[in-house]
């Protein structure tokens, strides 16, 4: 039986192509912690989670000074025991942000690790439903983007084979969010699929008298139309709207997915990995919404996503946001508008450790 021998700790900071912005925030920054795994075997697992500019240093402090330490000794095919030892060693700061972002590159290496031991891809490791999933993109729907260069963005995706777009919304006025998505809508047609973001930036009263423009435009789904918090708040919207409530990546815990789906407060469940806390609660939450009837759309992280909902049967759609390329070396692979899963056993992720080295922020070993 292999044994958990030392644990390397390194953080990079990815700066996006383009600008990002939403109803409530921009940011410029992808603060990156990546954890590798040895054990006494020699076997190597990496994992990553990431945050959008801020708490980098808290969930590094984390890792070095908690979790990293007791990990050493510990058998590291027993992923589920350690999760839920991890966290209740943190249970001070949990359920919350910077513990579920620690935990998670902790748990993505060690799926690594077993996925490369057993010659496996994770996709189909985790459960094997379909090697590929439909493809939409958030990219070119930023809040600050000019409605002329929306239209652009959404009509260019659409020729490269892409089934869908993302649109944020929350202008000051409804209006504007409706002129947006009205121009949208009518340059890529009937079929393409247009989804809208909120970015928990409306009130009830807000979001309730927006329902009808998003109905107009055969809107896919309302993401975040509110505080993630407000669960009521959540199931009284969907209760009055024709168009799927979405939410899921501001959550962090099982349990906080249980009540939503079980007050009826979201039809799409849009589940992150790194802000869950790992691959392990990640498949739970997705098995949760599988019982409920619900689909699985998961937040940002296609390069790891794109092999999870390949592994579920329930997974609609993978969010098209490069996250990676910095620091990999061959790209999430693409055809036609589909994200296809890797073959190669562990995470299927290509990690290009000379540019990671030049790029840390640190780098330390455990052991």
């Amino acid at each position: 039986m292999s044994r958990i021998e030392a644990v390397e700790l390194r953080m990079v900071d990815l700066k996006p192509k383009v600008r990002r912005s939403d109803a409530i925030q921009s940011f410029v920054s992808q603060e990156t912690p990546i954890v590798t795994i040895r054990d006494s075997d020699g076997a190597i697992g990496a994992g990553y989670s990431y945050t959008i500019g801020t708490g980098g240093a808290s969930v590094m402090e984390l890792l070095r000074q908690t979790l990293a330490p007791a990990l050493i000794g510990r058998d590291p095919d027993r992923i589920e025991q350690i999760w839920r030892d991890l966290l209740f060693v943190t249970h001070a700061t949990s359920v919350g942000a910077i513990t579920s972002l620690a935990l998670a590159a902790i748990d993505t290496a060690l799926w690594d690790l077993r996925c490369r031991k057993a010659g496996l891809p994770l996709w189909k490791a985790a459960g094997g439903s379909r090697d590929s999933v439909p493809l939409y993109t958030t990219e070119g729907g930023w809040l600050h983007i000019e409605t002329a260069a929306l239209v652009d963005d959404a009509v260019a995706m659409q020729g490269k084979g892409f089934r869908g777009a993302k649109i944020k919304i929350g202008k000051d006025a409804a209006a504007e969010d409706d002129a947006r998505l009205r121009a949208v809508r009518s340059a890529v047609g009937p079929e393409f699929e247009i989804m809208t973001d909120a970015n928990q930036g409306f009130s009830i009263s807000e979001a309730l008298r927006r329902l009808p423009i998003l109905a107009e435009h055969t809107i896919g789904w309302f993401e975040e139309p509110l505080p993630a918090d407000d669960v009521a708040g959540h199931a009284q919207l969907a209760a009055a709207s024709a168009v799927p409530i979405a939410v899921g990546e501001s959550l962090y815990s099982l349990s906080q997915f249980k009540d939503y789906l079980t007050s009826n407060a979201a039809s799409i469940v849009q589940v992150d990995v790194a802000r869950i806390g790992g691959i392990t609660p990640w498949l739970k939450v997705a098995h949760l919404a599988e019982a409920h009837n619900v689909t699985v759309c998961p937040h940002f992280l296609m390069e790891l996503h794109v092999s999870l909902v390949c592994a579920i049967p329930n997974a609609r759609w993978l969010e098209y946001i490069p996250q990676l390329d910095l620091i990999t070396g061959a790209p999430m692979r693409m055809e036609q508008g589909r994200a296809f899963a890797s073959d190669v056993p562990g995470l299927g992720i290509d990690w290009d450790w000379e540019a990671i080295d030049a790029m840390a922020l640190s780098n330390e070993t455990v052991s």
